[in-house]
């Protein structure tokens, strides 16, 4: 069979017509980049931000004609809000259905305030885990944050939203594909008793991820809203290093519990985990703690300690802002070991140090959010990017 290429997907798309039946969604320029990697195409449709509930026929009639497409297995399409972008239009008001609650309904804004974030079927709380620069042990460390909540008796669930960089299926040891259930359902894969979704298990590890801003909002959403979570009390998210679109579609889209930062104790690492912190504070999402992570280094020979990157820096840089300090991680051969291997030591050695340490951040981290719930001066508003 042949390789399904970019312009067979967009002639194909070109069957699909326009908001109000005109011209079609790609000579009207609606339709983003397509990206094909193992039989699955992914794109988004750009659509008058006020119209998007209205034009979701348009994009599921897209979904479908391109899962015609002799060896396309699936499509991931999403509608994008650009106002800029998109052909202007009037809006169209459609009743609210029957049974939704006031405000709360997908793009309908409750009376005086924001466009309300919806949240995710069954999923209590979301934590997104963040730092400021790659190369600080993020992803090792959402995997490990996830593990000890589970070890604390919480039903959990992790969320790799680095596309870019997609770890957790070596992290985890999950090979295979998900399987699609009913409608448009993913079941997740699952490993040590959390349920895992990754672009990783979509796309092979070799494939290089370059998407731009519609397509990362696209391909997150998606993971989110279109996977078969369950009942969970919490969903990690694993996000991309740095401060760019995948932060702002979480803040933007889904009503985060809060935010923990990773650094290291060094000075640079801290002036890129400061921006993250200004970023989700600006964006109201409450910043749960710091995490230092490879605080200190133990040689395993002698015993004797060493801080390689310095020491106490994110601790000072907590007290500095005011937020929680969450504790260190320090820097040891198991971590690298274990976690190359697909084997986290929270699992692997759940009676060693490091595992106690990661259960007692993730108590400390439990205990922020539950006070965040109960504090009503720390309630979450809507935020609306325009």
């Amino acid at each position: 069979m042949p390789e399904v290429t970019r312009d067979v997907v967009l002639d194909k798309l070109r069957t699909v017509r326009g908001p109000d039946m005109e011209g079609n969604i790609v000579e009207l320029g609606l339709v983003s980049d397509v990206f094909i990697s193992d039989g699955k195409a992914y794109f988004s449709i750009t659509v008058p931000a006020d119209r998007a509930k209205e034009l979701e026929p348009m994009r599921a009639a897209a979904e479908r004609v391109v899962r015609e497409i002799p060896g396309i297995s699936a499509a991931m399409v999403a509608l994008t809000a650009d106002r800029k972008a998109a052909p202007a239009a009037a809006p169209v008001q459609r009743p609210q259905p029957a049974g939704a609650h006031a405000g709360h309904a997908h793009g309908q804004r409750p009376a005086g305030g924001a466009a309300a974030k919806a949240g995710i079927p069954g999923v209590g709380a979301i934590i997104a885990v963040a730092s400021g620069k790659g190369g600080v042990g993020k992803s090792t460390t959402s995997v490990n944050l996830a593990l000890a909540l589970k070890a604390n008796g919480l039903k959990v669930g992790l969320l790799d939203a680095d596309i870019y960089g997609p770890s957790m299926p070596r992290l985890l040891n999950i090979h295979g594909r998900p399987q699609q259930i009913e409608g448009r359902l993913i079941r997740p894969m699952e490993n040590y008793g959390i349920k895992v979704m990754s672009m990783g298990f979509l796309v092979d590890e070799e494939v290089a991820m370059i998407w731009r801003g519609p397509m990362i909002q696209s391909a997150l959403l998606q993971m989110l809203r279109e996977v078969a979570w369950g009942d969970l009390d919490v969903l990690v998210v694993d996000m991309p290093p740095g401060t760019g679109d995948a932060q702002l579609t979480m803040a933007q889209q889904v009503p985060l519990a809060g935010a923990v930062i990773v650094s290291t104790p060094q000075d640079l690492a801290l002036v890129d985990a400061r921006k993250g912190l200004a970023m989700f504070r600006k964006v109201e999402v409450p910043v749960l703690g710091i995490i230092e992570n490879m605080s200190y280094f133990v040689a395993p020979d002698t015993g004797n300690r060493y801080d390689i990157f310095g020491h106490g820096g994110a601790r000072k840089e907590a007290e500095r802002i005011g937020v929680p300090f969450l504790g260190e991680v320090p820097l040891t051969m198991g971590i690298r070991e274990t976690s190359d291997a697909g084997t986290p030591l929270v699992v692997s050695d759940a009676d060693g140090e490091i595992a106690r340490i990661y259960r007692d951040i993730a108590t400390r981290v439990w205990a922020e959010v539950s006070a965040a719930r109960d504090d009503k001066s720390r309630a979450m508003p809507s935020i609306v990017f325009e």
